[in-house]
């Protein structure tokens, strides 16, 4: 340490070193501060307020040019420093999330302190498959988001008594994120828009929800990257291996996690073909042998966005995971513009719906699948 002090080139370049490390590192702290804030209770105020939040009125008034109350505060809010094409409405509100947080201007991979949004109203179709298996939302970005990641740590040494010790560097590098487009687009008749609140508000929050949960859960599985965020089955290689089970093929996507050491909360993800076979399998008398038996305990999600991969045979994946490493972040909220003018002769409205949004797996080596046969 004496020839350090004594070398000022040397003890600038350390200085250098350790702020650099002690940056990433409250990185590090504040994303998983991040987390912890996901796994609480939603903000009991902001709950009650959302609750009165109509989006029929919402898109009626921006349709007319008379945004007022709660549905202008909140797209006033939401277009801040934002190109908006219609009335700007929370994702919430579409999306139903339950684990959203706000999070302020990313500047080169800096964060704030996250903000929980609160619950929403119910609805009759179910929130994104992957967001229902624990994976991390952050709302209300602005700016490209860069995610530190931790790939090599410090190690420990014996040694003898008044021994040296034997530094050890820790490494970083990041996930990035940015905003991709995801829209859809619906009609509404004259005649429902003259029917009663309720009935349009579950047409809207129904349909609007399905459409863009579908795109974002079809992206986090196997999205391309190309205008769209890249997926689980694009980004991780398949297990290998040929097995005739599905309790082995279960068996042997956990332990890939087990072995390298990811924990959290995990869970499998797949189709309804693959959930059909396991309720048919039979033991030896006869029997039928529960589903939880070939899954070995583990919480399993279906949905029809986990596509069959064709081939001979085709195969239907079944994903194994610690769903928290699955960052979906959104940089807006529902951007919905109500066109009159595409079905004038019809008097009904076309709604265009946007939203700004990009998926991340901040650690490859928390998920793990496998393409299984299905006769």
């Amino acid at each position: 340490m004496k020839g350090v002090v004594n070398n000022p080139e040397a003890f600038d370049k350390l200085e250098s070193e350790i702020r650099a490390l002690d940056k990433e590192i409250k990185r590090a702290a504040t994303l998983a501060e991040f987390e912890r804030q996901a796994d609480g209770q939603p903000d009991a105020s902001q709950e009650r307020e959302l609750r009165s939040y109509s989006v029929s009125k919402a898109i009626r008034e921006a349709a007319a040019g008379t945004l007022t109350g709660l549905e202008r505060e909140q797209h006033d809010e939401l277009s801040r420093n934002r190109e908006v094409r219609g009335v700007m409405i929370p994702t919430s509100m579409i999306l139903g999330e339950q684990r959203a947080q706000t999070v302020g201007t990313a500047n080169k991979g800096g964060y704030t302190v996250a903000t929980d949004l609160g619950g929403l109203i119910d609805r009759l179709r179910p929130v994104l498959a992957v967001q229902g298996l624990g994976a991390t939302v952050i709302s209300g970005l602005v700016g490209n988001l860069d995610l530190p990641r931790l790939t090599s740590g410090p190690t420990a040494t014996w040694v003898a008594e008044d021994g040296s010790s034997t530094a050890s560097d820790a490494t970083f590098d990041k996930v990035s994120m940015a905003p991709k487009t995801v829209t859809g687009e619906m009609y509404m008749s004259r005649r429902l828009t003259l029917q009663n609140g309720v009935a349009l508000e579950n047409v809207l929050r129904n349909d609007l929800a399905f459409v863009l949960a579908q795109a974002l859960d079809a992206a986090a599985i196997k999205g391309g990257g190309t205008n769209e965020p890249s997926g689980i089955l694009t980004r991780i290689t398949e297990l290998a291996g040929t097995y005739t089970e599905l309790s082995n093929v279960a068996a042997d996507l956990i332990a890939d996690l087990e072995l390298d050491d990811v924990t959290g909360t995990t869970g499998f993800l797949t189709n309804p073909t693959v959930m059909n076979s396991a309720r048919k399998f039979k033991d030896a008398d006869g029997r039928l042998i529960p589903a939880a038996e070939n899954f070995h305990g583990e919480p399993v999600v279906t949905t029809n966005q986990v596509k069959v991969i064709t081939g001979t045979p085709d195969k239907n994946p079944l994903i194994f995971g610690a769903w928290s490493n699955l960052i979906i972040g959104y940089w807006s909220g529902v951007d919905i513009l109500a066109n009159p003018y595409s079905d004038a002769s019809k008097g009904g409205l076309r709604l265009h719906a946007f939203l700004d949004a990009d998926i991340a797996v901040r650690e490859p080596k928390a998920f793990s699948w496998k393409g299984v046969p299905v006769a």
